[in-house]
């Protein structure tokens, strides 16, 4: 192949305007022996082509089965779910309320006492929610005065 030839040709390869009978040309003139001196430095990159061409991968690829992953997970999250299970029943049943404790006093003076407890309280309970009515009560009042009926 003439000189000029494959030096028009580099050209167009470099601004990607080759076809693939072009670029065959170039890769049977950089692969023969007698290239250019000052066109060896293009001479890897098209000796990588051929070589590339020439590999062949032969390792194995062993494909791992997400339906095995899945089998697992679902055995592992149904020996968890009777573990959760199992631990429940075993702390309610030491948990057990005794009968004679329903919450009954013998003495009446310690029931007097807690059921003052109790009521106490209920009635701050129920004084916070009295406190945001009386804000809804003022803001109703304020609204009768703007809009007199």
């Amino acid at each position: 192949m003439e000189l000029i030839k494959v030096e028009i040709l580099l050209e167009k390869y470099f601004q990607a305007e080759t076809s693939i009978t072009e670029e065959k040309e170039l890769r049977s003139y950089f692969s023969a022996p007698n290239v250019a001196p000052h066109l060896e430095k293009y001479k890897a990159i098209f000796g990588f082509y051929t070589q590339a061409k020439q590999q062949e991968f032969s390792q194995e690829i062993a494909l791992k089965s997400k339906k095995n992953k899945t089998i697992w997970f679902s055995i592992a999250a149904t020996i968890v779910l009777f573990l959760g299970i199992g631990v429940f029943f075993v702390m309610n049943r030491n948990m057990q309320i005794p009968q004679n404790e329903l919450g009954s006093y013998d003495n009446p003076e310690i029931a007097f006492k807690e059921t003052q407890k109790a009521l106490a309280l209920l009635s701050t309970n129920v004084n916070v929610g009295l406190e945001s009515v009386m804000y809804v009560q003022e803001y109703e009042n304020a609204k009768n005065k703007v809009f007199k009926k």
